[in-house]
């Protein structure tokens, strides 16, 4: 069976499974979704395993609280929210919503994070009524499988129409294509040339952009905290997270007190030419970011770039020479590194974060540690980022989080300035259909007068 005929025979199933499913009540998609989630936070130790064992990326740990904490806050999101039939009436309006289905979701997984995205692109689809097929990174195809297969097995459990869930077992970037071209929306996480042949597609598509996500510290805040949340959300996973802190954007009359405070939380910080030389060559060879580090840990990156740290240290501080195209430090690091820069006024903190983002991570997202409400709608208004987190461990909890009312999601929508069709972060919602009733309203004509006053 030639690539296009496997995947039109998984695409047919699916839409068989997906007629019977559209005949599914609201409570009955609900226990689905839950079970969904309930699978991946009770197998959490087993699945973190699986995930780091096969990529050889991130930490057991982390994975581990990935799983259990995304699988309870989005199914604590999820609960009781309509996504079948009659979703809202407005009696001013005279408008009624009724959701539908779109019908078949295509869902591309990143091997960086081959557990979570599948689950929650899997909780999304079902609640509204969809049926899934998902395409694992090739590096992540054999976690892929046992999660999917013990998620499919749950909702099995419950009457859930065969085929609701499907994977591609061996898949590629040739399989990938094939199936985005076939289904119905496309949901694609993971590298920017997977993402452009998703929106290449045919195909409504839902994508991500590349993170690069700018940290800044205002003047007057308690740098022991902003530091000890930083690290963690540095180190968190070995910094393959799009969300986790990039940089460290600080005032100069602070500048040396935040590296001392850094380095209190396990950094280790390097500003002499020949040490960054060694960092920079070994983690951007020829510009791109070298694939050997990604995930890896600090002690890891800095034996591969050859230079010695203490033992035991969590963060690579580099103080880069420049902001955005001046030095290769201003693009993301997937892994335990972070560049520094002082800035003298907060206009000029915002110019460097701005000058990065041009680089790289245009749409994402800009972490604040901030107490002054104007400078923080300042940044909003000009930085081009669809999220700016405040006062928060931005790789845990720019995603949502029970501390924020961030919608909670393993897909953070970019905006068109990351080249996504969305600047949210990716919902059930974006898989549904909604139909419109729009009933007469009695007495309402406006006058010229009123209408042109």
């Amino acid at each position: 069976m030639d690539t296009k005929e496997m995947i039109g025979d998984l695409v047919a199933k699916a839409r068989v499974a997906q007629a019977e499913l559209d005949n599914f009540t609201q409570d009955q998609v609900d226990q689905l979704a839950r079970a969904i989630g309930k699978v991946v936070f009770d197998n959490a130790e087993e699945f973190a395993r699986l995930a780091v064992d096969e990529t050889k990326m991130g930490v057991y740990e982390d994975k581990v609280m990935k799983c259990r904490g995304k699988a309870r806050i989005i199914w604590n999101s999820l609960k009781g929210k309509k996504s079948v039939g009659i979703i809202e009436r407005n009696p001013e309006t005279g408008i009624t919503l009724i959701a539908r289905p779109v019908g078949v979701i295509g869902a591309i997984a990143p091997c960086t994070n081959p557990v979570v995205t599948p689950m929650s692109n899997a909780m999304f689809a079902i609640k509204g009524r969809n049926t899934i097929i998902i395409a694992p990174h090739p590096r992540a195809k054999k976690c892929n499988k046992i999660v999917v297969e013990k998620m499919i097995e749950a909702i099995s459990k419950l009457g859930a129409p065969k085929n609701t869930i499907q994977y591609i077992e061996e898949s590629s970037s040739d399989i990938s294509g094939e199936l985005m071209k076939a289904v119905d929306i496309v949901v694609a996480t993971g590298g920017m040339g997977m993402v452009r042949a998703a929106y290449s597609s045919g195909k409504p598509a839902f994508g991500v952009g590349a993170g690069n996500v700018q940290c800044i510290l205002d003047e007057n805040v308690d740098l022991a905290d902003a530091a000890k949340k930083i690290v963690a959300g540095r180190k968190f996973d070995n910094g393959i997270i799009c969300s986790a802190e990039q940089t460290v954007i600080a005032p100069r009359k602070d500048y040396d007190r935040v590296i001392e405070e850094l380095k209190k939380n396990g950094c280790a910080f390097f500003n002499d030419a020949e040490t960054k030389k060694k960092f920079r060559e070994a983690l951007f060879p020829g510009g791109i970011m070298n694939k050997a580090m990604v995930g890896q840990n600090a002690m890891k990156v800095a034996e591969l770039a050859g230079v010695s740290v203490p033992e035991g240290t969590k963060v690579i501080l580099i103080e880069a020479d420049a902001p955005g195209k001046g030095d290769l430090f201003s693009k993301e690091k997937m892994c335990p590194v972070i560049s520094t820069y002082p800035y003298d006024s907060w206009e000029e903190a915002l110019k460097i974060a701005q000058d990065n983002l041009n680089v790289e991570g245009r749409g994402h997202s800009v972490s604040i540690h901030s107490n002054d409400q104007k400078h923080i709608e300042m940044a909003a208004e000009h930085l081009t980022v669809s999220r700016v987190l405040i006062n928060q461990i931005c790789s845990t909890q720019n995603g949502g989080s029970f501390t924020n009312n961030l919608t909670p999601t393993t897909t953070l929508g970019c905006g068109s300035w990351g080249n996504n069709s969305i600047s949210e972060n990716f919902y059930y919602k974006h898989l549904l259909n909604i139909t419109r009733i729009g009933y007469e309203i009695k007495g309402y004509n406006p006058s010229d007068e009123e209408i042109w006053g």
